[in-house]
């Protein structure tokens, strides 16, 4: 039987470029909310980090990245080619599905920029900007690519051979992140004054801001996932919106009984652990089924973010807490809340498809956070040992904005610990240097 080559759908192509678009602008957005989270003093090296990330993470991946993870498969499962190294023979004619095989590259890319981009919140305020320019190119080819490659490369071990369901990046993006963020708190050790300090978000606007942004990415993010304008795309995209308002409620019903206040920084906060638990499971369950998934990550993650006071590990910024839990939380449920009207042939536990479904979840999460933490977690040591990983206890304690990047965000008001910012806007080994404010 002849079959038909691909041809391109305009109607893809023109929905695959804004879902792009949208995608890529989750990182300005993750670096509004992270940057919002954080003390005046670490604003814009908050920004920073996000921002950088995707200049690195682009070069890598055009360079090496797509290839190794789409470029067929070379060790039964585990890491494509570099047949496509620097986009190599990849024109505008060439087709992946109904789409440019270029546009499906940069889709693809944007996953990888905000996943890098997603640990900085770990250990924000006290690492070296100069190790994070050296971690993220490296993290990305050892921990991201391969990853991705077992989840969507062709023949990878997870997606092909064992058969788990991964629609939008449970596994590669948000469980990877979270349990490399966690490698990294172990390396860097507790902020100073941790547990001890008031460590309140400083523009809490900003982070709504922040929030607000990534969700509507996340629309490009989970429903640019289907590759095409069509039912599954929208079915995807009600899902996403669906469990994104459950998420906010669970975190604000479970603040609000902890706590007596729902808070903004709760709905911000709640809003992102349904959204990142709906990543992997947004076009695999139906619309009750995404209801239930918000639910739980928005319920479980708030409850989650409280551990690292209990087990002193200082995740700055949660990415363990939202991110590794709520990536677990939307993978595992993958197994009970799957239905083939979504799936095309996988039912859950609770459609009757038994408990293989959930076991191959299961497997699928265990390997990636094992793998991710293991080697963020010797990386981190080779390049603490190497460079320093972190900033010096001069540098945090002033802030690392004047002392790495020489800038303030702010005018006006006190910076850190009581230095007032008119008094002296640089310091003075930066003044030497010829830098100004």
């Amino acid at each position: 039987m002849n079959l038909a080559a691909p041809r391109l759908d305009t109607g893809d192509t023109a929905w695959l470029l804004a879902a792009t678009a949208l995608v890529l602008l989750m990182t300005p957005g993750l670096a509004l909310f992270y940057g919002g989270m954080v003390r005046t003093k670490s604003v814009l090296n908050m920004l920073m980090m996000s921002f950088v990330s995707i200049a690195l993470v682009t070069v890598v991946w055009l360079l090496c990245g797509y290839s190794l993870v789409f470029g067929g498969d070379t060790a039964g499962g585990l890491i494509g080619g570099l047949r496509e190294a620097g986009l190599a023979g990849i024109g505008p004619a060439d087709v992946h599905g109904t789409v440019p095989t270029l546009l499906f590259a940069a889709f693809q890319l944007t996953f990888a920029i905000i996943t890098a981009a997603l640990i900085s919140g770990a250990v924000a305020d006290r690492a070296k900007f100069g190790a994070w320019l050296v971690l993220v190119p490296v993290w990305t080819l050892l921990v991201y690519v391969p990853v991705t490659h077992w989840v969507w490369g062709p023949g990878g071990w997870i997606g092909q051979g064992l058969g788990a369901l991964d629609f939008a990046g449970g596994l590669p993006v948000e469980i990877t992140s979270g349990a490399s963020g966690l490698a990294l708190c172990l390396v860097l050790g507790p902020r100073l004054g941790f547990k001890k300090d008031a460590m309140r978000p400083h523009n809490l606007p900003m982070v709504m801001l922040g929030a607000g942004l990534l969700w509507f990415g996340w629309f490009g993010f989970n429903a640019g996932s289907a590759m095409g304008a069509n039912g599954l795309a929208a079915a995807v995209f009600l899902n996403t919106l669906a469990a994104g308002c459950t998420g906010l409620l669970g975190w604000l019903l479970v603040e609000n009984r902890r706590d007596g206040h729902p808070t903004t920084l709760g709905a911000a906060s709640g809003a992102v652990a349904g959204l990142v638990a709906i990543t992997p499971s947004c076009g695999t369950v139906s619309l009750l089924g995404a209801l239930a998934v918000g639910l739980a990550a928005g319920c479980l993650c708030s409850y989650a973010v409280s551990w690292k006071f209990r087990l002193n590990y200082d995740d700055s910024l949660d990415v363990v807490g939202v991110h590794l839990v709520g990536g677990i939380v939307g993978t595992l449920l993958i197994g009970l809340f799957a239905c083939k009207a979504m799936t095309g042939g996988t039912d859950g536990l609770l459609y009757g498809g038994g408990l293989a479904p959930l076991g191959r979840q299961a497997l699928a999460v265990a390997a990636v956070a094992a793998y991710a933490f293991v080697m963020t977690y010797g990386l981190g040591k080779l390049l603490d040992k190497v460079m320093g990983l972190r900033a010096s206890e001069e540098q945090e304690h002033t802030g690392l904005d004047l002392t790495v990047h020489a800038e303030t965000a702010y005018d006006h008001g006190v910076l850190g610990h009581g230095a007032p910012v008119g008094a002296s806007p640089v310091p003075s080994f930066a003044r030497k240097a010829g830098h100004q404010a």
